[in-house]
């Protein structure tokens, strides 16, 4: 699996124009499913996730997690995260999970993060989405759980 994190003021996503889901400050995650992913990866890269130390602490350091702060959870699913543009200008989805897997491991990557008592919002899966993020710092991350943790 893999993951852009990004700590963020506020987000929300809207699909056909109707805001499906909000947060206030915390941490919007993009989320994409490779070929081969299972539970376990989905259990690493929540737990990954909710303790990542990207918020300040009081002397401004980056020393806090999500779960030390109390933030929400914005987690919406990308494919094209595994977007392969090695070869020519069109990027290749063949390390993409197919729809029907991809799906069964993001609601699964929803409820491991719920698991850790945190509010998890979340997009609409194969929906065409307007995300809007307010990125705080701005601080971004990459995540995969391909490479160890």
């Amino acid at each position: 699996m893999r993951a852009v994190v990004q700590r963020v003021k506020r987000a929300s996503v809207s699909v056909n124009g109707r805001v499906v889901d909000s947060i206030g400050p915390g941490l919007v995650v993009l989320v994409g499913v490779g070929k081969g992913d299972g539970r376990e990866a989905s259990r690493q890269l929540a737990d990954k996730v909710v303790n990542l130390r990207i918020f300040e602490d009081d002397a401004g350091k980056m020393n806090r997690s999500l779960l030390e702060t109390g933030g929400e959870i914005l987690a919406v699913s990308q494919f094209t995260l595994y977007g392969d543009c090695r070869r020519g200008r069109r990027p290749s989805f063949a390390q993409a999970a197919p729809p029907g897997e991809a799906a069964a491991l993001y609601e699964a990557f929803l409820s491991d993060l719920r698991s850790y008592g945190l509010r998890v919002a979340s997009g609409q899966f194969q929906a065409r989405m307007l995300v809007e993020i307010h990125n705080d710092g701005p601080v971004t991350i990459l995540l995969d759980t391909d490479k160890t943790f």
